[in-house]
């Protein structure tokens, strides 16, 4: 009886880019492949500059509508869920087992955070089983916003 192939494990980040980059993005421990992708969400609207969202998160629905809205931010998001679809795809294909996708923006609260929660929900409705999607938020850690 042969087992079902083991799913393509996604590990996606949000990260503020007055730290360091998140060094698993590139490692090799723990079953990582040592690459991935890094996406500068920074040349998008922030909604951190709007008084109503400073102490909001891309987690919270209005900074999410805010952000939906934007033409620019929907044309990102298209052009980066494309590219990693097609290299999901194609590691799924081969039997790859990991893939590292980060999202940095100036704070890591807002963009970032919602493109992460975004693309883990994009993939896990696109591939469903074939993938096993893990989201961290290390600077909402850093900083106890996350529920």
């Amino acid at each position: 009886m042969m087992s079902a192939p083991q799913p393509l494990s996604i590990e996606i980040l949000s990260f503020s880019y007055k730290a360091a980059v998140p060094p698993q993005l590139f490692s090799w421990e723990e079953g990582r492949h040592g690459g991935g992708f890094v996406f500068d969400c920074r040349c998008l609207p922030n909604p951190g500059r709007e008084e109503a969202f400073k102490t909001r998160t891309g987690l919270d629905g209005d900074v999410a509508a805010y952000l939906e809205e934007r033409p620019e931010v929907i044309e990102f998001r298209k052009h980066v869920f494309a590219l990693i679809e097609q290299a999901v795809e194609n590691y799924v294909t081969r039997g790859f087992t990991s893939l590292s996708v980060g999202f940095g923006c100036t704070g890591g609260q807002h963009r970032s955070v919602f493109f992460a929660q975004s693309l883990s929900i994009f993939l896990s409705e696109k591939f469903g089983t074939k993938v096993a999607c893990s989201v961290l938020h290390p600077s909402l850690q850093q900083k106890g916003l996350l529920p």
